[in-house]
């Protein structure tokens, strides 16, 4: 039972990455930095990495600083909001 619970969840992790390889024909229309990785046609211009790029660094702050204030949240004051809630009697 133990193993049939184990297969259920790894299954779907497996078989997603299957999916994500590249068949031959989209592979060659790839360019060489994406070759192998992603199925269709590919960027259709430089701006397309560029957006990309923004976006990414965009996700990787936001998520710094999500970490960053759920870790340290920074409220010192004795009269913030989660003072009166922590000591309230």
């Amino acid at each position: 039972m133990k193993n049939l619970r184990k297969l259920i969840l790894v299954a779907p992790l497996l078989l997603s990455g299957l999916a994500t390889i590249a068949c031959p024909v989209c592979e060659k229309q790839q360019p060489k930095l994406l070759q192998g990785i992603t199925h269709g046609t590919g960027p259709e211009s430089k701006w397309d990495y560029v957006i990309v790029l923004v976006m990414t660094a965009i996700v990787l702050l936001t998520l710094f600083y999500t970490i960053k204030w759920l870790v340290y949240p920074g409220e010192k004051s004795d009269n913030h909001i989660k003072m009166f809630i922590l000591n309230n009697d």
